[in-house]
């Protein structure tokens, strides 16, 4: 059967839509892209002055899902972290591939945090990793540093910045590997809800698309999304909300660790895959969700 493909145009949406049209094509179905250009991609392009007051919740996936909607595509392919607390209606996660490394790691200062100099320029779009970085170096400036991984690691090399923070999965999934790179620690960064997991998005009631995705489905990593998820639908937020979470997988068993800025409190809470949702939602009211 043929599928069509929603994806961003970047070098990571690309790379991670064609692992799945790949798949599919490997199942015997035509797998086409269709390559969209999102609000996201537009504001991440432009002037840190551009479109004042944009609502920040789920602008890299809008125009996918709308192409889920009118029926131009059939499936989308997400950087799970940047899908918004709740989908449109008729619109659901169909299938999660393994996990990748959910960690964030620090380019540009192999030593970590402590190594950087007293006033450095650390440089982020990110609410959660802004927040999580001056707790623990307050004196360092962190600036917004837009554009795609390529775009930001050239400003890097080019002196604009110290160091940048990025995401472990983007840097795996794009084949780059920096040796002035280091993981930060949980303690230290704890990670976007569904940070490292690819999400494929389709209709709701479309059967035949969720058979032809079923095979790509790690339950592991699906249970581990639908608690982060509904850690930050509790919270009421999208990518915009600096707080973080990540769930663990072990057998029927979860644990999840989350954190929220609007009280600074932590949560560390066991459950099981089958109450995946109702965990992610009662670590929201541990941080103090309102």
């Amino acid at each position: 059967m043929r599928v069509t493909v929603a994806t961003r145009r970047s070098a990571l949406a690309l790379a991670q839509s064609g692992a799945v049209a790949r798949a599919l094509a490997a199942a015997g179905h035509d797998a086409p892209l269709l390559e969209l250009t999102t609000a996201g991609d537009r504001w991440s392009l432009a002037g840190a002055d551009a479109a004042p007051g944009l609502d920040v919740k789920g602008i890299f996936v809008k125009e996918l899902e709308e192409a889920l909607l009118d029926g131009r595509a059939d499936i989308a392919v997400h950087s799970a972290k940047d899908l918004p607390g709740a989908l449109p209606t008729g619109l659901a996660v169909i299938a999660t591939p393994p996990r990748e490394d959910p960690s964030d790691v620090l380019v540009g200062s192999p030593g970590g945090l402590d190594a950087l100099p007293q006033g450095a320029r650390v440089g982020t779009t990110s609410p959660r990793r802004a927040a999580q970085v001056r707790a623990v170096r307050p004196d360092v400036e962190v600036v917004e540093v837009r554009g795609n991984v390529d775009t930001r690691l050239g400003k890097l090399d080019a002196g604009e910045v110290d160091a940048l923070v990025l995401a472990a999965a983007g840097l795996r999934r794009l084949g780059i590997d920096r040796p002035d790179a280091v993981v930060l620690p949980l303690e230290v960064c704890l990670p976007a809800a569904g940070q490292g997991i690819v999400a494929i998005e389709g209709r709701d009631d479309d059967a035949q698309v969720r058979a032809a995705c079923a095979p790509f489905d790690d339950p592991g990593a699906h249970a581990c999304l639908r608690a982060e998820r509904a850690f930050l639908a509790r919270l009421g937020g999208g990518c915009s909300v600096a707080a973080g979470a990540l769930c663990e997988v072990d057998g029927a068993a979860l644990r999840i660790r989350a954190w929220w800025e609007g009280t600074g409190r932590f949560a560390d809470l066991d459950g099981t895959v089958a109450d995946a949702a109702a965990l992610g939602a009662r670590a929201a009211e541990e941080v103090g969700a309102p």
